[in-house]
Order: structure tokens, then sequence, then C-alpha cells
């Protein structure tokens, strides 16, 4: 099975310039665990995660003054719809992150989480 098998196609996005409460009042709308950060601007494609905004809050930093681009996770790795969910869940295990964009053509198309792995895995498991 290949990541656009299990990824999610409906993405959050926000901008850089988003704070962190905001960010995280759409993410719970959403039930997501991160939103895709756009910044045509300066670095193109980040995530923020909710472990992003946790480590902001327990650091004692005011949500509604720091942004999105000052806690989105540097060194994004992408995944791609063709890698395999093994792949996936290499890059996952091996950079120690839930949360993969997936790209096509440059441009975000989807996230694939650990969440939408195992419910692949348990679903495969179910049919046999």
């Amino acid at each position: 099975m290949y990541v656009k098998d299990a990824m999610s196609t409906v993405i959050l996005t926000i901008g850089p310039a988003h704070t962190l409460r905001q960010a995280a009042q759409l993410m719970a709308a959403r039930r997501v665990g991160a939103a895709v950060v756009l910044d045509s601007d300066n670095s193109g494609i980040g995530i923020l995660t909710e472990r992003d905004i946790l480590n902001s809050l327990g650091a004692g930093e005011n949500p509604d003054r720091e942004t999105a681009q000052s806690h989105t996770t540097p060194d994004v790795v992408f995944a791609t719809p063709e890698w395999t969910l093994d792949d996936a869940a290499e890059a996952m295990a091996r950079g120690g992150f839930r949360h993969l964009i997936v790209l096509d053509g440059g441009e975000p198309v989807g996230v694939v989480s650990v969440r939408d792995l195992l419910r692949v895995q348990v679903a495969c498991a179910a049919s046999q």
C-alpha cells in the first residue's frame, strides 16, 4: 500500500502570522494534530504540530503573541503519494514525528499521520 491510500486529502493550511491560539482553535475544530504552514515569502511549506504548541505553552510563552512561523518544525520531511506505507513509517520513526506532509509536484496534497498508518494496518488485518 502507498501513502496515497492512507493520507488525508483534506488538510488544514494556515499562514505564518497565525497565532498559536488561532492555530490551536483551527486544529481543534478540524480534529487534526497538525497544520500545514504556507509561507510563500520565506520558508515555503512547513508544519506546526500539537507538540510545537504544547512546547511553547510549557515554556510559558503567550499563545496570543507567538506565531506559527516562530514554531514551525524545522527540517520538514516530505513524502510523495507513491511512497510505501513502510517508507512513511520508517521516516516517522527515524525522525521522531507523527505527521508527514505529502507533496505532489511541490504542492501539498495531503497529510499522513501515525493514526492513518494504524487505521490502514487494522483494516488490512481485519480483511485477512
